[in-house]
């Protein structure tokens, strides 16, 4: 009998607990479950305008190398050559800054070793004790080989090329490689149009490097504030031409004049690549007038 009484004593406080019926005694005591609601959500969709060329005429540029690309889409506008080997010149420093950039924080102090190099140098001296940070503006604004090469010797300077030609693999930069830093000619070194788009858009990607490349001038010093370098960009066309954000030049005698241009027109956003070029800076400014002249957009309908 006790055994029956306790066994449906403790069955009933089970109903009591877990059925949540309508009795004021069972409302105290039970679980107040909310039913699910079944809601529909519409699925959100961005959709980027098209650009498209809306004229025949093509541009007339010396460069034997050219690619117009829309950042946001990625789509080309513009191609001549765009898939040619041809010698990057100091447009090896894109890759080289985004390097330098993924290894050092701004702030590291690099002691400057071997930087006795040709062609354009910010004028380090040896053992010079500066940061990472003002040695990607030496770079970047400048084009100091010099920067470039204090930044491989310090981190190794083989490891270093390594690591570049990875970021260009990571990139799908399929066409290129490298074998130094700076952009000395080699006949193993090479890059192509499209290749360098890539390398640009990576670049404008960061805005740490993005506001270097826009920099049309600055004074950096070492550490202890007693050597002084005044860089002024080598890019002329920056603050020449508006919208017109800068990027990166290339000169060699074999390279011919190469420069990736970051430029903005009526909120579109491209880039701009001409290598081996009589005249780079004529040429993108072709490119930027058949761009006003020439490209439209269209938003897809779904």
């Amino acid at each position: 009998m006790p055994f029956r009484f306790y066994f449906y004593f403790i069955v009933t406080s089970l109903l009591f607990l877990f059925y949540p019926g309508q009795h004021p005694y069972f409302q105290i005591i039970a679980f107040n479950r909310e039913y699910f609601s079944q809601q529909h959500k519409t699925p959100s969709i961005s959709i980027h305008p098209i650009p498209y060329v809306n004229s025949s005429s093509l541009p007339s540029i010396t460069a034997q190398g050219s690619y117009i690309v829309d950042i946001s889409s990625f789509t080309p506008i513009y191609k001549k050559n765009s898939d040619s080997h041809l010698f990057p010149a100091s447009t090896t420093k894109i890759i080289t800054a985004l390097v330098a950039a993924d290894i050092f924080q701004p702030d590291d102090v690099i002691t400057v070793s071997n930087v006795n190099v040709e062609g354009q140098k910010m004028d380090l001296v040896e053992r010079e004790h500066i940061t990472a940070e003002n040695l990607l503006y030496g770079m970047l604004v400048y084009s100091g080989n010099d920067a470039a090469y204090a930044l491989a010797n310090f981190y190794g300077y083989d490891e270093f090329i390594v690591l570049m030609n990875k970021k260009a693999q990571d990139l799908g930069m399929k066409g290129s490689f490298f074998t130094n830093p700076a952009g000395f000619d080699d006949y193993k070194q090479k890059s192509t149009a499209f290749d360098l788009a890539l390398a640009g858009r990576a670049l404008i990607e960061n805005p740490y490097l993005r506001k270097m490349v826009g920099t049309k001038e600055i004074t950096i010093s070492d550490t202890d504030y007693s050597i002084f370098h005044k860089l002024t960009n080598v890019n002329k066309l920056l603050g020449e031409i508006q919208g017109l954000g800068g990027l990166k030049t290339g000169y060699t005698e074999n390279a011919g004049e190469n420069l990736v241009s970051f430029y903005r027109h009526n909120e579109h956003d491209y880039l701009i690549v001409v290598m081996h070029s009589e005249d780079r800076f004529f040429d993108t400014t072709t490119l930027v007038d058949w761009i006003g002249a020439s490209v439209q957009y269209v938003t897809p309908q779904i």
